[in-house]
């Protein structure tokens, strides 16, 4: 089984997505972490994220997904976090697992308003030591660590959620409402607590086998 998960920055994917690959046995695919290590090696994609602060090609950042699972001969028991977020993307996902014999069989969009967004991901905080991210709203970091020792980055701010928010809109809206029409398409409320979001994806992933 492969699966999707959609939703805005903010929405609790890589939450989720985490979750879903400890109960049902799955591989997280983390399209943010390829292309930042990537990064490391490839002056292109480090020149798009880390000095343009724009989005990766479509046609580079998927010559990064096609070569860590060719590297790891993994085509499927996939779980998707960050990618397709575009039609343009999922076209190309698709035809690749089809040549492999396998295929997408779900998406789930976890669904929150824009200000929801804004809200949780003006919250984000990084820990200048171990990079590990904590939310001051969902996931609030331990009672030992200071809070004037954790990053809040420029993405993280108003102003750039919600330029992100219009991108968002404009590309992933459109794929989510063609996976609705192939009826692959599972939405729930991610505004709900984290536990509850879980039950219902499982619930919904159940249903849909």
């Amino acid at each position: 089984m492969n699966l999707i998960i959609l939703g805005p920055s903010g929405s609790g994917k890589g939450t989720q997505a985490r979750l879903l690959c400890d109960k049902l046995k799955l591989a997280y695919i983390s399209m943010g972490d390829l292309l930042r290590a990537a990064a490391g090696t490839r002056k292109d994609i480090d020149e798009w994220i880390n000095k343009k602060g724009e989005l990766v090609p479509d046609e580079i950042t998927f010559s990064v997904l096609k070569e860590h699972l060719e590297k790891n001969k993994v085509y499927d028991n996939l779980l998707f976090d960050g990618y397709p977020r575009s039609i343009s993307q999922y076209n190309l996902l698709k035809s690749y697992l089809e040549s492999k014999g396998v295929k997408l069989d779900m998406a789930i969009f976890l669904a929150i308003s824009d200000e929801e967004a804004v809200r949780r991901l003006s919250a984000r905080r990084i820990d200048q030591g171990t990079g590990k991210i904590y939310n001051l709203i969902t996931e609030p970091p331990p009672q030992n660590i200071q809070l004037d020792n954790l990053i809040h980055r420029d993405d993280d701010k108003p102003e750039a959620i919600k330029r992100r928010l219009e991108w968002y809109e404009k590309e992933t809206f459109p794929l989510i409402k063609l996976l609705g029409e192939q009826s692959v398409l599972i939405k729930v409320d991610g505004e709900k607590p984290i536990k509850m979001i879980f039950k219902t994806i499982l619930e919904r992933v159940g249903d849909k086998n």
